[in-house]
């Protein structure tokens, strides 16, 4: 059975930004969380278009804005994002232009999708990079909206008595 996004409803969800230390990762463990506390079947991992980061923890600066909110990022690792990912994973969300383009020059966009695509009231069009912004905290603001109706996408509030 399909979601209303087209998606089955085990949903295999792989966030990506460009290192895979700041966006990506903070996605990953934004939107486990809100599954987890929504009792939703998912099965998510992040990569990173770029190769520099490879094995490393998410950066420190992310980690301590994700933790003052409750997320804990440190068992993650940046991977590169590869070839075989567009056959393992139902949806890929990139953080900004730029990763769908490095994306689409490895495989197929079918299902590749903005995470700001999720959180259409929040105006903006991309996840700026806080590695570069260094607004850590807006960052994860947005990505805690996108992961929020990215989920409400992909499995609607049952009603409620």
């Amino acid at each position: 059975m399909s979601s209303r996004y087209g998606l089955r409803m085990t949903h295999r969800i792989l966030f990506v930004c460009l290192g895979n230390i700041c966006r990506s990762p903070t996605a990953e463990a934004v939107t486990r969380a809100k599954a987890l506390s929504r009792g939703l079947d998912v099965d998510l991992d992040s990569a990173g278009t770029g190769d520099w980061h490879i094995g490393k923890p998410p950066y420190g600066p992310m980690q301590d804005a994700a933790r003052a909110k409750g997320y804990d990022l440190s068992n993650l690792r940046a991977r590169q994002v590869s070839r075989s990912d567009f056959d393992q994973f139902d949806l890929v969300v990139v953080m900004d232009d730029d990763n769908l383009n490095d994306l689409a020059a490895i495989g197929p966009t079918d299902r590749v999708r903005r995470f700001t695509d999720f959180a259409p009231g929040s105006g903006a069009d991309h996840v700026p990079d806080p590695y570069f912004t260094r607004d850590f905290d807006g960052a994860l603001a947005l990505i805690e909206t996108c992961a929020d109706g990215l989920l409400d996408r992909i499995a609607p509030a049952r009603d409620q008595d």
